[in-house]
């Protein structure tokens, strides 16, 4: 039997990623990956992402860098839409990604580049960002 997750986390995940990503990540669980769901959304999500020494926004520019560096695209993309959520700008998430351009090397600048234009498209395809505007990627 799987047990509850730990509500503010889960609270706090659903926040960031949206419903339909974290009901289709607990929905694709089973027995074997529950205790991951557990793992993520009790640390992660609670003990982490709910401290106060950070802004939600600080630390979703924080991931989009981390991720990058290391090449979790499906992640990236996940977190780009989290960071809009969050109140990251298009600019501010295309500044990470070149500062991580530099770090990371270019070929991750690319990719990662690639897997942002993919959320942002779907951020406006779901109404999360307009159409056109100051800082359209």
């Amino acid at each position: 039997m799987m047990k509850p997750l730990n509500e503010k986390g889960l609270a706090t995940r659903r926040e960031v990623l949206g419903d339909a990503y974290v009901d289709r990540a607990l929905e694709n669980a089973d027995a074997f990956s529950w205790p991951l769901q557990e793992l993520v959304t009790g640390f992660c999500w609670d003990a982490i992402w709910n401290r106060p020494g950070l802004p939600r926004k600080t630390r979703s520019l924080i991931n989009l860098s981390m991720l990058m560096a290391l090449n979790k695209p499906h992640e990236l993309k996940a977190h780009v839409i989290g960071a809009l959520r969050n109140g990251c700008t298009q600019e501010e998430i295309r500044e990470v990604l070149l500062q991580g351009a530099v770090y990371c090397g270019v070929p991750a600048g690319v990719d990662a580049f690639r897997v942002a234009r993919e959320a942002l498209a779907e951020a406006r395809a779901s109404g999360l960002i307009p159409d056109a505007g100051e800082g359209d990627a």
